[in-house]
């Protein structure tokens, strides 16, 4: 039987769900993360809000490849199975490596600009669990070389994503807009 290489927005969903677990995260960590950087700026949104951007953005194509290529990278790492001088980069994290940030940005960016933004200031303030995960890789425990940035910047999207339907709620509201019907799933 031929391996698979598509899979459904469900099935990647579960599948960095999982992964996200086995590297010791969760989807609430991530998402207390995107609320408490949203909730500077809008006191109204919910926690579940955030959950549910979370999970939207895991359930997207380039996500899961970034997300499942970073965890295995950092897992390979771990086993030692990375060879030569870049296992040493990797096991310490080193900052001007700088790779691992690329994923970051890569991902945030799917939600422009403030996507970026806010990835930029969760890469540099390192709140929750990204506080965890790189300090966990940087003290001998678990790499995350990646998944601190790959964490980062989905909380960063989720952040943006719940930030750009607050605004479309609020452009409903304006009785000079009209309505238009568009079946768009961000």
């Amino acid at each position: 039987m031929k391996n698979r290489t598509i899979f459904s927005r469900d099935e990647m969903l579960e599948m960095n769900i999982k992964t996200l677990k086995e590297r010791t995260v969760t989807v609430d960590e991530i998402a207390l993360v995107a609320f408490r950087q949203q909730g500077k700026w809008n006191p109204d949104i919910s926690m579940k809000e955030c959950i549910d951007s979370v999970e939207k953005i895991l359930s997207l194509r380039d996500v899961f490849h970034l997300l499942q290529l970073g965890a295995e990278i950092d897992r390979l790492t771990d086993e030692h199975l990375i060879k030569g001088p870049i296992y040493d980069i990797l096991k310490v994290d080193l900052g001007m490596f700088g790779i691992d940030e690329l994923f970051g940005l890569e991902l945030a960016g799917l939600y422009g600009t403030i996507g970026k933004t806010n990835f930029g200031d969760i890469d540099v303030n390192k709140p929750l669990v990204v506080d965890r995960l790189n300090d966990d890789g940087k003290h001998g425990g678990m790499c995350h070389t990646f998944l601190d940035d790959i964490v980062g910047a989905i909380a960063a999207a989720a952040s943006t994503r719940v930030a750009q339907m607050s605004n479309e709620e609020d452009a409903k509201k304006d009785p000079n807009v009209e309505e238009i019907k568009l079946d768009l799933d961000l």
